[in-house]
């Protein structure tokens, strides 16, 4: 199934996850940095992750336009990570969040992508102000936040979440 917009920067391709990504979702849900800053969200076969997507995912970005995208390398059509536009539940607002595989890290993918997601949301989706969370200690995920322009306002905590997160802001 395919649906929504493709975008698109001088690198990458970055289009709404589907169903056909399950695989690539697996990886990148198990990963190191995945498991230890985002949680562990018991995706652990490609039926978990199909399951995810369908349950998770695919309802935000047919609901409203925007969620979960997938990043994709243009040199060699790789599946490298996903960014997107949050509507999380205990969190007020639309949420920016990233992730990719640790291969394609310190590469200026991240940005690159958190940019393009950052301009769609401002100028397709009329969004005024995007927020996004980060634990403490995850250092490249503040510098990327604060390179994309957003400012760290407070700690909070969310709906069932023990951690308390740093909430950032681009008005």
């Amino acid at each position: 199934m395919t649906y929504g917009n493709h975008y698109s920067t001088e690198r990458l391709t970055i289009r709404p996850t589907t169903i056909e990504d399950a695989a690539f979702i697996l990886e990148l849900m198990n990963t190191p940095k995945w498991l230890k800053f985002i949680g562990d969200r018991n995706v652990k076969s490609i039926a978990d992750a199909q399951s995810y997507i369908q349950s998770k995912m695919s309802p935000q970005i047919e609901k409203l336009g925007y969620g979960n995208f997938t990043i994709i390398r243009k040199s060699d059509d790789l599946k490298i990570g996903t960014c997107g536009l949050y509507d999380r539940e205990g969190l007020k607002g639309i949420d920016i969040g990233f992730s990719l595989l640790p291969d394609y890290e310190k590469k200026g993918y991240a940005y690159e992508s958190a940019n393009k997601i950052k301009e769609i949301a401002l100028n397709n989706f009329n969004i005024k102000q995007i927020n996004a969370i980060t634990t403490t200690t995850n250092i490249a995920s503040q510098n990327l936040l604060k390179k994309l322009g957003l400012s760290y306002k407070e700690m909070i905590k969310i709906e069932n979440d023990s951690e308390e997160l740093m909430f950032f802001q681009l008005y």
